[in-house]
């Protein structure tokens, strides 16, 4: 498995597939999967039966995962860029490669 460099809050624009150009906010990673949850990307529709804390049930829209190769980071000019690290003061600081600003 590869070092995951996207991180929950990140936002990162969808690369391929559907969605493509989307726009979104990490709200989980699922690490073991190689997956990323983005906010308002990718819902898909999942119909759920009435139970005691829902007696309607009905139709409820989720966000799906995407994979995390499908997703790149947005810098802060609106830019998609990929990650680096490098030290500063005696921690480790990711950065944005199109401009070498700390994310």
């Amino acid at each position: 498995m590869s070092k995951v460099k996207i991180k929950t809050g990140d936002k990162v624009r969808v690369t391929t597939g559907e969605h493509k150009g989307s726009e979104g906010v990490v709200t989980k990673i699922l690490k073991d999967k190689n997956r990323v949850i983005v906010e308002g990307v990718n819902m898909v529709s999942k119909h759920e039966k009435p139970s005691a804390t829902n007696p309607q049930g009905g139709i409820k829209e989720l966000e799906a995962p995407l994979h995390i190769s499908n997703v790149s980071l947005i810098d802060s000019d609106g830019k998609v860029t990929k990650v680096g690290y490098k030290s500063e003061d005696g921690k480790k600081v990711r950065f944005a490669k199109t401009n070498n600003q700390a994310i």
